[in-house]
């Protein structure tokens, strides 16, 4: 089911605009958003989810898997993937948890480390590109909105 943009649903075998479609939209808007972070972030050799994941790591390290995912909303199988790849990248580092050899705590290695001044300079650079368009008053709402669509518990009608 879509929503047209006056917040009218769309009768079943009924024509609408692509244009006027929400999901169409989010996917057009998410595509360039992603598109330019991934164009800044590339020099560094960081996707914009693993950019993502770093900053948790440097807000706080010793997270273990199931914490950064549950943060960014991703399942079990992608953090792992993520994981690997910033090991692999040598960003990254799994620790045992000394408490619970069963569970392993994520550290931001050296090299990771020298990396956050950049990284976050590109991603606010990346923002700033993505917004350039809109007042300060228009950003505020767009995040707000974004916010409710992205992180709203309640099931979806």
């Amino acid at each position: 089911m879509c929503y047209i943009l006056n917040r009218k649903k769309i009768q079943e075998g009924c024509q609408i605009v692509l244009e006027d479609c929400i999901v169409f939209l989010l996917s057009k808007a998410q595509q360039r958003a992603y598109q330019t972070s991934k164009t800044i972030l590339q020099p560094y050799g960081v996707t914009p989810v693993q950019y993502a994941l770093l900053h948790l790591l440097w807000e706080k390290e010793g997270q273990h898997g199931a914490e950064l995912g549950e943060r960014l909303r991703l399942d079990s199988a992608t953090i792992t993937g993520l994981l690997d790849r910033l090991a692999h990248q040598g960003l990254v580092e799994r620790k045992p948890d000394p408490k619970d050899r069963r569970v392993n705590r994520i550290y931001v290695t050296e090299r990771g480390r020298t990396l956050e001044k950049s990284l976050t300079k590109a991603m606010k650079q990346s923002n700033q590109n993505i917004l350039a368009d809109f007042t300060e008053e228009e950003t505020q709402l767009l995040k707000s909105m974004l916010v409710r669509l992205g992180f709203n518990e309640k099931k979806n009608e």
